[in-house]
């Protein structure tokens, strides 16, 4: 199972590492301590980031971006096929579901809680002003 530090987790998460502590403080994730450093889970964090993404939605209006095609995240879930295999990341408030080979998952050693990238090509790119 792969853990993060603080620092790490508040990257994923996107907020600064002040927030993510206080957050940790008031227990809205679960920390250890190994040593001096204060460790998260990654299937906490995990869940975490999908409850904090369903939260962030609810009132407020979207920022002026234009999303690039690199989005680092979390494993949130992952459903394995015979064959195929269904993999969903949060990145942020985003959250991407991708279909790959059940190979190309095991190779990857992706699991709930694991770091990840999700890259998107795309021939379309759409780009919305609020």
């Amino acid at each position: 199972m792969e853990s993060y530090t603080i620092g790490q987790a508040a990257r994923l998460l996107g907020v600064s590492v002040d927030t993510a502590r206080r957050w940790a403080d008031a227990e809205r994730f679960p920390t250890r301590r190994e040593g001096t450093r204060r460790m998260v889970d990654g299937p906490g964090l995990a869940a975490f980031c999908v409850e904090a993404a369903q939260e962030g939605g609810e009132g407020e209006e979207a920022a002026y971006t234009s999303a690039r095609n690199a989005f680092p995240g979390i494993v949130t879930g992952v459903k394995l096929g015979t064959v195929d295999a269904q993999v969903e990341i949060q990145a942020g408030p985003h959250r991407i579901v991708s279909l790959l080979t059940r190979e190309a998952v095991e190779e990857l050693g992706l699991e709930v809680g694991a770091r990840a990238t999700a890259r998107v090509k795309s021939t379309s790119v759409f780009i919305d002003r609020v």
